[in-house]
This record gives C-alpha cells, sequence and structure tokens, in this order.
C-alpha cells in the first residue's frame, strides 16, 4: 500500500511479523517525528500500524511537511 491523500490528510497502513516489530518501527517514527517537530496520528493494533499526517498549524491540512516525514517513515518501514 503506499500513501492515500484522503480528508486532508494523508494515510498509509503498515503491517509487520508481529507486535515487537511494529512497536520498534513506531518507536523510530516517534525519533523522527519529534526531531521535525511534526507528529502523526496513528493507532496499533498488534502487528498494524496505521498513520494519519496533516499540518495542524496550517489547518489540519496536507503540506509538504507531511510529505516529508511520510517519505522518512517509508525509509523506516523497510
Amino acid at each position: 500500500m503506499i500513501w492515500q491523500e484522503e480528508n486532508n490528510k494523508l494515510y498509509r497502513k503498515f503491517e509487520f511479523k508481529d507486535f515487537v516489530e511494529a512497536f520498534t518501527f513506531m518507536t523510530k517514527v516517534a525519533f523522527a517525528a519529534e526531531k521535525m517537530d511534526h507528529h502523526p496520528s496513528w493507532k496499533n493494533e498488534y502487528n498494524t500500524v496505521e498513520i494519519w499526517l496533516s499540518t495542524h498549524d496550517a489547518g489540519d491540512i496536507v503540506t509538504e511537511k507531511d510529505h516529508k516525514l511520510a517519505v522518512k517513515i517509508d525509509i523506516l518501514a523497510k
């Protein structure tokens, strides 16, 4: 699955081998997001992580900041 833009948000669902792998991914994303001062909305259930990106400061729309974080997240998912 690739990122989908819908309702002024970028969305992607990631699936991993197990919970530990999913949580490890989330931890890496958390550090990258904090470094950018740009934090995702997300949900984790066992081996699945769903992420929604939008820029709150810009009125909850998708901006270049979201696309940049999406690229970083894709790299971390590999």
